[in-house]
């Protein structure tokens, strides 16, 4: 059972930042640019791939899937360690899925992010690496 609740930490994590991610991107202003030229430019500048939206919409649209992304591994990796550990804990597939997403955000967030969203992707990876190894103990 601490398996399980461990990984239902880290969801909780991601949900917590999927949640306040998207509402910064639907709702706020902390992911707007602060040089307000740059905000007016991103608006009338269109993207090489198509002239169907501009850079501003774009930005909003990626931030805005981030989000989801987070939640939807929320979502499913706690209704799994919730109501299915035993297809999560003894599938490698499944294990493995889990930890390669977090992994992938943890070297995004390093790589492209700030600090805190970093931080907190490091603990939402070590709680989900806990319970794995938790299930196997």
């Amino acid at each position: 059972m601490l398996a399980s609740w461990l990984v239902v930490a880290s969801a909780v994590v991601c949900a917590y930042v999927g949640v306040v991610h998207l509402l910064y991107t639907l709702f706020g202003s902390k992911l707007n640019p602060r040089d307000a030229q740059l905000m007016a430019a991103m608006k009338q500048g269109s993207l090489v791939v198509s002239a169907q939206t501009n850079v501003w919409r774009a930005w909003i649209g990626f931030n805005a899937s981030h989000s989801l992304g987070f939640l939807l591994f929320s979502a499913v990796f706690g209704h799994l360690a919730l109501s299915y550990p035993a297809l999560l804990f003894g599938s490698v597939y499944f294990a493995a899925a889990g930890a390669a997403f977090l992994a992938a955000l943890v070297v995004a967030a390093r790589r492209y992010f700030f600090r805190a969203p970093f931080v907190v992707l490091i603990v939402a990876l070590v709680l989900y690496l806990a319970g794995i190894v938790a299930a196997h103990l």
